[in-house]
């Protein structure tokens, strides 16, 4: 019974101040929420308590009248607000026009699918999306009877002969050999991973036929590969003969690389492979399924770096392949391994799978309705309209006829035809889709554009960030404005503050002096003995070493100096070895060890600072008469809870 009780009052307590005011600025509120994500955002090495939470809601309450003064003089309106706005919000919408959950998962796959390769064969029938009704049937008909040859136990290989219409398959017999996760579309992809090992899939469609796929086999991932090759080219339409003599060549070179020639100077010399033979034959990383079978068996079959096959063919011709290193697959999830998985699922066409997720939460969040006329007369009315002639009479159905509609939005005909037009000049964009895809295709750009245009109200990590974004350039645009533009052009009031506070402008012991950043200790013990006590050219020397070494000359107090400027030799000070390994030492002129007063000159950076402040400090509370503040103890209180 205490337990329930206690329930009920620690559910009353939360609930009595999860989102209340803890403070207000005029008609404003600062509730308990916003006012905590800010505190854990800012002071995350400082522990929570009464003090450091009154000390920053001191801050936070300067900050929000400040913002909230901007916003009342319309500064968000500003051109530059309004671009600098626009700018950013299209940077990072695209971040939050994926779904997360989805591409999470998609990453997962593809790292559980990375640990092994796998080896595929194939029966394609070809039957283009755009081919008559007639070809397609036939394609059908005829994968089917593949179908049936392999129920009758018959062998894959002769019925991928028989049946297939793929061009490379009386050589290869379907078998297009070891494969990993990103080889293969993902719709094959996904078939192949899920196919047994020794089984063959069900028929499945693609864009461009029908497919059959077997797994023969399955091995741990082989991971990738950095080679230099020499290729010999065969001749266009080699013989016999003219091969045999391309391999003889081949040989000629393996013999000499043997026997001592640099590989790399034979590659610049004899091969024909013209993106690699400037850099002595070295080719980019590849991992399985780049390249032809005999190709990567070879190249994976070297046993350790420097190894060099002996020559073979391909269909290019004869390759020598020379082992740099093999990079092994990672098996662990860290951070490097599953982003750049991530980097790879959203440059690939699987992430369409995602966007598709996505599509369907945008169309229940949004509102979305659509009014699509039954049977053809949209395509018929939008055909008539792409050929220029007379717009077709059909009941119900005009160029204004809505189409799409959001609570706030109405997409017509007249719209999708306009887009039908503009995608008329873009063939990747058509690239062969028939109108129910084109359709399908506008929808979801249309959705997408609506979601990005709204994204504020349907995401509220996105809203946040951009809330955060514009009231951190207005507090910029208006101190620009009412305090570090007003105290820099201010002569006479900087004057006349540093004549009345002439007091905090004392120099300690103090002393002109020159300090030396060099890169390492070697560095600066060399400097120092490069510069003698003369030190007259000391310019001359920090110029010619460039970026290795830094100087800055001037009047120093000697707490700025290294080794707090004690000089033991009577002109260097102590070398101090900063956190990146850079070390510093300084070369004292002279100094003045008693106190006295810095000029307006040597002030005035100081003097400009204090000033500023003055000036923020007077204007914080005229703000606080324009906006009085009061802050709610009873919810404060509840912050130390």
């Amino acid at each position: 019974m205490k337990k329930v009780v206690l329930c009920i009052v620690l559910l009353v307590f939360s609930k009595s101040f999860f989102g209340q005011t803890l403070a207000r600025y005029g008609d404003h509120a600062i509730t308990r929420d916003e006012f905590l994500k800010a505190y854990r955002k800012n002071n995350t090495k400082t522990k929570a308590t009464e003090k450091s939470y009154r000390e920053y809601l001191g801050l936070y309450i300067r900050y929000r009248l400040k913002v909230q003064e901007a916003y009342d003089n319309k500064m968000d309106t500003l051109p530059g607000q309004v671009t600098e706005m626009q700018n950013f919000r299209s940077q990072i919408a695209d971040q939050y026009s994926n779904d997360e959950t989805s591409l999470n998962r998609m990453v997962e796959e593809a790292f559980l699918r990375s640990q092994k390769d796998i080896r595929i064969s194939y029966i394609f029938v070809l039957a283009p999306k755009t081919a008559p009704p007639a070809d397609t049937l036939r394609a059908w008909r005829k994968i089917n009877e593949a179908l049936s040859a392999l129920k009758k136990n018959e062998n894959f290989e002769e019925t991928a002969l028989a049946y297939s219409e793929d061009p490379f398959v009386k050589t290869s017999h379907g078998d297009i050999g070891f494969v990993t996760v990103f080889s293969l579309p993902y719709s094959i992809e996904n078939i192949a991973y899920r196919t047994p090992v020794g089984k063959y899939s069900p028929i499945f469609r693609t864009g461009d036929g029908y497919l059959i796929v077997k797994k023969t086999a399955e091995r741990p991932a082989a991971g990738r590969m950095r080679v230099a090759q020499i290729l010999l080219i065969f001749p266009y339409q080699a013989n016999d003969a003219e091969k045999a003599d391309t391999r003889r060549r081949a040989d000629s070179l393996f013999d000499a690389i043997r026997s001592g020639s640099d590989f790399g100077e034979l590659a610049r010399r004899f091969s024909g492979d013209n993106l690699s033979y400037q850099l002595g034959g070295v080719l980019p990383e590849f991992g399985i399924g780049k390249y032809e079978s005999p190709f990567e068996q070879t190249a994976f079959g070297l046993k350790k770096d420097g190894d060099i096959s002996p020559p073979f063919a391909t269909s290019f011709g004869y390759h020598i392949l020379k082992r740099i290193a093999r990079i092994p697959i990672s098996t662990t999830r860290d951070k490097k391994t599953m982003e750049a998985l991530k980097e790879k699922v959203q440059a690939d066409q699987r992430i369409e799978v995602s966007r598709k997720e996505l599509l369907q939460t945008i169309l229940k969040e949004t509102g979305f309705r659509e009014n699509i006329p039954a049977g053809d007369r949209l395509f018929v009315l939008t055909d008539s309209m792409l050929l220029g002639k007379k717009e077709p009479l059909f009941p119900n159905l005009t160029l204004h006829s809505m189409l799409f509609r959001f609570p706030d939005k109405t997409i017509t005909v007249a719209d999708w035809v306009n887009y039908r037009k503009t995608i008329s000049r873009v063939p990747s964009i058509l690239n062969g889709k028939t109108n129910p895809e084109l359709l399908d295709q506008y929808r979801q750009t249309v959705a997408f554009d609506y979601y990005k245009a709204h994204l504020e109200k349907y995401n509220k990590i996105f809203a946040y960030q951009i809330n955060e974004f514009k009231d951190g350039n207005l507090l910029f645009e208006i101190m620009q404005k009412q305090v570090w533009e007003k105290a820099g052009a201010d002569t006479a009031g900087l004057r006349n503050f540093y004549a009345s506070h002439e007091r905090n402008y004392w120099w300690n012991s103090s002393a002109d002096a020159i300090i030396f950043n060099a890169g390492n200790l070697s560095a600066a013990e060399k400097l120092q003995k490069d510069l003698g006590p003369g030190i007259q050219s000391w310019h001359a020397m920090v110029d010619s070493l460039g970026a290795q070494v830094q100087a800055d000359s001037g009047r120093f107090e000697m707490k700025q100096l290294p080794g707090n400027g004690n000089t033991n030799d009577h002109y260097f000070t102590s070398m101090v070895t900063n956190n990146d390994k850079t070390v510093q030492f300084a070369y004292v002129i002279r100094k003045f060890p008693n106190p006295e007063p810095r000029t307006f000159a040597d002030a005035r950076g100081m003097v400009i600072n204090d000033y500023q402040n003055e000036l923020e400090n007077k204007w914080i509370t005229e703000l606080e008469k324009k906006y009085p503040v009061k802050v709610d103890e009873g919810v404060f209180r509840t912050l130390v809870r």
